[in-house]
């Protein structure tokens, strides 16, 4: 990326032509099955403009990963949500509401964006053989390379009702440079030239996606030092009381075992002490808080931090 910056001046490759290629050899789909913008928000905004208009339905999770629902507002479509069963999103339920609304849209995120959570591939061609035909399931994918073993269904370029969205912003790293791409049936890609933004890649990022795509070695380190963060993340939870979420992402999340209140005390009180953590915004996820693998060092500030942090949140609440 540093030895393409001199020629920023140049525009991108409207037809991401070479980095399609690489990824379609590295899915074994054709390149017409792919299609790359700039992350998955805007993947998410193209969709939304070509399929849904005022008063048409989406379904989603109350408290998944809430970019969908703001273009869907911005569109005038309706949104109908569903909520987590166990901490994890209901994929029989989101297609359950799909066929009862008539809705053209439904959102799954697998793994799941704040929860952790995850569902294996074989739980989920059982739902797939229930989405109505006029709607579309859109499969976020955006954490699937941390995520174990059969996680992942097996692609099927042609089922026309399922868009997979993928990134390079988790595990590859790279989320400044918004690079997302989506995976699907030709027929169904094709109509993104419609309405996409042909020169939103930035030429740079185009470059360095191509290059992270090659180095395996970099993302298998990035992986397996994500699972032992993730270890380290549950072990300091633990030993201070909280209860660590499983995970399938690059972040924790912790249920702190009260209500909304000692969540939101507790992030206060980390980031006051140079920690900043997130939360979930939807009850019951916002009983937990969520915090991002890193560094050994920042796991260390956190093993230190955290006791002090929850004896002040645990005072503020009374």
């Amino acid at each position: 990326m540093g030895a393409a910056t001199p020629e920023i001046w140049k525009y991108g490759d409207p037809e991401n032509h070479d980095l399609r290629h690489a990824l379609a050899d590295h899915h074994g789909v054709a390149t017409t099955n792919i299609a790359v913008d700039a992350g998955i928000d805007t993947l998410l905004g193209v969709i939304v403009r070509l399929f849904v208009g005022p008063g048409d339905g989406v379904v989603t999770s109350d408290g998944t990963y809430p970019t969908l629902d703001y273009h869907v507002a911005g569109f005038g479509g309706i949104l109908h949500k569903v909520p987590y069963q166990k901490d994890k999103t209901n994929p029989s339920a989101l297609i359950a509401k799909a066929a009862e609304t008539g809705a053209k849209l439904i959102y799954l995120a697998n793994p799941d964006n704040p929860m952790g959570s995850w569902h294996e591939a074989s739980a989920l061609p059982r739902a797939f053989g229930a989405i109505p035909d006029d709607a579309i399931l859109l499969l976020d994918e955006a954490y699937g390379e941390f995520a174990p073993d059969k996680t992942l269904p097996p692609l099927d370029m042609d089922d026309r009702r399922v868009i997979r969205l993928r990134t390079f912003s988790k595990a590859y790293g790279m989320a400044g440079a918004r690079v997302g791409y989506a995976i699907g049936a030709a027929e169904t890609l094709v109509h993104f030239d419609k309405v996409r933004n042909h020169f939103g890649m930035n030429r740079v990022a185009q470059v360095g996606a191509l290059a992270a795509l090659r180095d395996t070695a970099w993302l298998d380190h990035v992986v397996n030092s994500t699972a032992r963060a993730r270890e380290r993340l549950s072990w300091i939870a633990g030993s201070n009381g909280l209860a660590p979420l499983p995970s399938a992402t690059n972040f924790v999340t912790i249920d702190c075992g009260a209500g909304p209140e000692l969540a939101t005390a507790l992030k206060d009180a980390l980031i006051a002490r140079g920690i900043f953590i997130r939360m979930p915004f939807a009850a019951p996820g916002n009983r937990c808080i969520r915090i991002g693998a890193g560094t050994p060092a920042d796991l260390d500030h956190l093993a230190r931090a955290l006791p002090l942090a929850l004896a002040d949140a645990r005072a503020i609440i009374g």
